[in-house]
This record gives structure tokens, sequence and C-alpha cells, in this order.
């Protein structure tokens, strides 16, 4: 294995916690020349201790590990349109544009181009393979840890050059490897979906302390009477439930928000229901020329794929998706990405208008 593999050099996005040094101990373990990168994404206390604990993971295995600072490409191309979304009465997946300007951007550029590297290696829970020639992605073996959803607008220039080493492994897996190697990270904890908001800080105040208090009304949709007030629509998001603060006969939802009126608009479960939608900046991850197909599709990263047919206008960059049965909660801002119907590998998506 290791005369195989030791003049491939790979990088590893290094975070310091349990799936990226399982990550750089796997891929040392199959004999690869390994070194990690880790990006500072915020200048604060929490990323200088990122910083401190891929530094122990690299020093334990004893490869080399390099510091690149991406905060003010972060602030403007993550921060700034998370911030700017909920203002445009949109709900952000920072996630996503974290992984096509930072992971599978800069650092992965810089990997490449800067370091010489043959290919960059992530903790990302997803399968590569090779079909004659096209790269194509599919979910990996832990189906719960599935990230597939957020890596939509990956290409084949990066998918030639991408190693997912956890495809093959459950979470218990990953742990026990890292237990049984005496990691640094072997009792780390999962990280929390948004990285830059560090608890007790949650989203809602995050947003209400960068666009404050504005008085505005709670509209049933239904009648379009006015049943309630708020303090800003931006602190709602399409299909909530908690936290509206109002008595009503049956459970009330989040289903439709007005960011010029400044208006939260609520309806029961049917008013969130809807059988089709339409995306902006649609990618495809391989050469696909089919504008009309039927897939299964994802609106949100938690949820079961549902069948939809799909169609594409290349030129436009932008398509309709209609479900077979009518889904909950289609929000503006979030991923629309759809799947093979028969193998379940990734063929691309978009945006949601």
């Amino acid at each position: 294995m290791e005369s195989k593999n030791k003049n491939i050099k790979v990088a590893v996005a290094l975070s310091g916690g349990l799936d990226s040094s399982v990550t750089c101990f796997l891929l040392k373990q199959q004999g690869y020349d390994v070194l990690a990168v880790t990006a500072k994404m915020v200048d604060d206390a929490k990323f200088k201790q990122i910083t401190a604990n891929a530094k122990n993971v690299a020093d334990k295995l004893s490869i080399p590990h390099y510091v690149i600072d991406l905060s003010k490409e972060f602030k403007k191309e993550v921060i700034d349109y998370f911030e700017e979304a909920y203002k445009n009465g949109r709900t952000p997946n920072p996630c996503i544009l974290c992984n096509r300007t930072i992971k599978w951007g800069r650092l992965f550029d810089y990997a490449i181009n800067d370091l010489g590297c043959d290919y960059v290696a992530s903790g990302h829970y997803a399968r590569i393979v090779d079909d004659n020639g096209i790269k194509k992605m599919y979910p990996a073996r832990d189906l719960q840890k599935d990230q597939q959803y957020y890596l939509f607008e990956l290409d084949q220039y990066h998918l030639n050059k991408i190693m997912f080493p956890l495809s093959d492994y459950v979470k218990e897996d990953i742990r026990k490897i890292a237990i049984d190697n005496d990691l640094p990270s072997k009792s780390s904890k999962e990280s929390q979906d948004i990285c830059f908001i560090t608890k007790p800080m949650t989203t809602k105040k995050y947003i209400t302390e960068k666009l404050g208090h504005k008085k505005g009304n709670f509209v049933f949709i239904k009648n379009n009477k006015i049943i309630g007030t708020h303090d800003g629509f931006y602190q709602y998001t399409i299909g909530q439930r908690k936290g509206i603060g109002i008595a009503w006969e049956e459970p009330l939802y989040v289903v439709k928000l007005d960011a010029k009126k400044n208006i939260v608009y609520t309806g029961t479960k049917e008013d969130l229901m809807k059988s089709e939608l339409t995306v902006h900046d649609i990618k495809l991850q391989y050469p696909f020329n089919k504008n009309e197909f039927e897939a299964m599709v994802k609106i949100r990263y938690n949820m079961t794929a549902q069948k939809a047919l799909v169609k594409l206008d290349y030129d436009n960059k932008t398509g309709k998706i209609i479900f077979e049965n009518p889904v909950s909660a289609v929000t503006s801002g979030q991923a629309a990405v759809f799947y093979d119907l028969k193998d379940n590998h990734l063929i691309g998506g978009g945006w949601i208008d």
C-alpha cells in the first residue's frame, strides 16, 4: 500500500475535530504523503482554539500543518451573505456557501496550486465513484451523516481531485478509530451548524442584534386578517411553529415572509404544502443534457428526498420542480438538490426562488 501511495500528496482540510482528524489518520495509514490545512474563518477565541486543536492532531500524526487566514473572505462571502439573506426575507444556507467559496474554493486552490497537492481530502460523508471517466457523488455508508446535499455545487474539476475517506464508515467506527489510536479529537463533540454563531448565542438573537427590533404584523393568510404583532420578520423562518406566541384553535405555522412590508404570514399545516417551485443558479456535477427528467429531490438537508419532475432551462440556469406529492415548507434561499431516481447519485441542484 505504501509504495503505491507514497508519492501522492494529499492535503486534508483539518478542523481538529473527530471526522477530519480520522481522515488524516486513515490517509497516513494508507501510505499517502499527508499534510493538513486549517482555514481561519473568524478572528476570535473559538477559531484560535480550532487552530490549536488542529495543530495538536497534526503533531500527533507527525504531518505538516498549514494555517491559511480566510477571515476576510469568509466575512464577505459567508457572513455578509447570511445577514443579507435574512434582511431580504430568505433563509440562508451558509454551509453550502462555505463549501463553495472557502473549503472547495480558496482552501482547495491553496492546497493544489500553492502546496502542490494531488488531492484535497475532508471528513465529509459522501462517496465519489468513477463512471467511465465521469466522477459521480453517491451517498456514504452512514446515511444518517450523508452530506451530499451540502456539496451539490462541486464540479468535475473538483471531484477529480477530492477524497472522502470516511465514505465506508459509520460515525461509531470513526469514534473508535480515534479512541484506539489516542487522537486528540477522540472526545470532541459534534460541531454545530453555523460555526460563526457560538452558544449561548442563537441565530434569532444574532440576527436581531444585527437588524434590531422592528414592529410588524402577523397576518393569517386565509383571510388576510392581522392576528398579532412581532419584532421583525427576519426572526422567523418558513415552517416555524414554535415561538409565534399566538393562541389559535389549531397549530399555527409561518408560511410566508414579506420583507418589504415586514409581515409574517401564518397559516395551518395545509398552507405550508406546495407542489412546485422554481430555482435559479443551477449547477450540475457532470455533463447532463436532459431538459426534463424525473428525480428524487431534497429542499433541505434533513428531509427524505421526494420524487419530482425536474425541468431545466440551461441558457438561464433556472429550473422548475414539480413534486409527485406536495412538500412542506418550501423556503426561499435554501437549495433544491436532485438525485438520480435509480441509484441516488447526485445530479445537481439550484437555489429556491
